[in-house]
């Protein structure tokens, strides 16, 4: 197992006071899902990666509190039958269906090695226990071009009990569906619904230009659906959290009116920061999220720059109606160093 140190460091939320989020993961860990096991421990999922050396297609943390945070090795140590030979595996989530762990996540087909047209698909491998190991399904559950189909997440409507999957990238729209009981279809006669689309724009103060990476909660009878764009990495990276509101966990689903919907973005020493996802703690709710650290940029030197993406949490607190990242006096640590 490898230890991950913490350390306080600052972060300036866009248009407000400094804060001090706690660095959870001070690797290369982007795009992280966390879940809470039964008895109470968090696990983060992320991205592929490189770990101590050793490439891992799914990277799996987990705390016993959202402060310490041990890296647990490869979630999905056997590479599926249809991806055996590229090595694209992006964005997981994890949820617990019917007493038992499903990891949804993106990968690209051999197909596509022989096929330029053909892009990422989603895809769905299960587990008894948290940390796996999970095994694929046996076939994707939805593929296409580029990378639209992208950034799963599993959300369960305490309104209707339905079962729901968003996802969506690729310069398309945030998307939802409804699957079946067991979280491992797409239900019969189900459509896909978009939900937040992007906007084509050059202007470096939006990040709509893409949107991706969708977390869902329900809180006092709205649905909020946080979402991220526009540029995640490399020279251009430009990236921010946005969040939209609806009366239904299918829409339609309002932009929040200020900022541009934006809630969290680049600050000195920070660039980039985006695809969160939520978990609570002791009563209280925190956005996790990866940044690039303007310190250390890249993991290794022959790496292209913001690409070393680590995982950041932060209290969020309820105002207006609206998520806001706590600030000022407000701002209270995961845990104490």
């Amino acid at each position: 197992m490898i230890r991950i140190a913490i350390a306080l460091l600052p972060l300036l939320m866009a248009g407000c006071a400094t804060l001090a989020p706690r660095v959870a993961i001070d690797a290369d860990f982007p795009d992280p899902a966390v879940l809470r096991a039964d008895d109470g421990t968090f696990y983060a999922y992320a991205t592929q990666g490189s770990v101590q050396g050793r490439q891992v297609n799914i990277q799996i943390a987990r705390s016993p509190d959202l402060a310490q945070w041990q890296h647990f090795g490869d979630a999905l140590p056997v590479k599926p039958a249809w991806a055996g030979r590229t090595q694209d595996f992006w964005a997981p989530h994890v949820a617990r269906v019917e007493g038992r762990y499903l990891l949804y996540y993106s990968a690209k087909p051999d197909a596509a090695l022989d096929d330029p047209a053909q892009g990422l698909c989603l895809a769905l491998a299960t587990a008894a226990r948290p940390e796996g190991p999970f095994t694929d399904t046996g076939k994707p559950l939805l593929c296409g071009p580029g990378f639209v189909n992208i950034d799963p997440m599993l959300f369960d409507d305490p309104q209707t009990g339905k079962r729901l999957l968003y996802w969506g990238s690729g310069f398309g729209p945030i998307k939802v569906r409804e699957m079946t009981a067991d979280g491992l279809a797409f239900a019969p006669g189900s459509t896909t619904i978009d939900l937040v689309a992007p906007v084509p724009t050059d202007d470096p103060a939006h990040y709509r230009r893409l949107v991706e990476g969708a977390w869902v909660t329900y809180r006092a009878g709205w649905y909020y659906l946080f979402f991220s764009g526009d540029n995640c990495c490399g020279p251009n990276a430009h990236y921010a959290v946005m969040v939209a509101r609806a009366r239904s966990a299918t829409g339609p689903f309002a932009v929040r009116p200020q900022n541009g919907g934006v809630i969290l973005a680049a600050s000195p020493g920070w660039t980039a920061p985006g695809h969160n996802a939520l978990a609570e703690k002791d009563g209280e709710t925190f956005i996790l999220y990866h940044a690039v650290d303007a310190g250390r940029p890249r993991a290794r030197p022959e790496d292209e720059i913001n690409t070393r993406r680590i995982m950041l949490a932060a209290p969020l607190v309820w105002r207006g109606g609206w998520p806001v990242v706590a600030l000022g006096r407000e701002a209270r640590l995961v845990a104490r160093p």
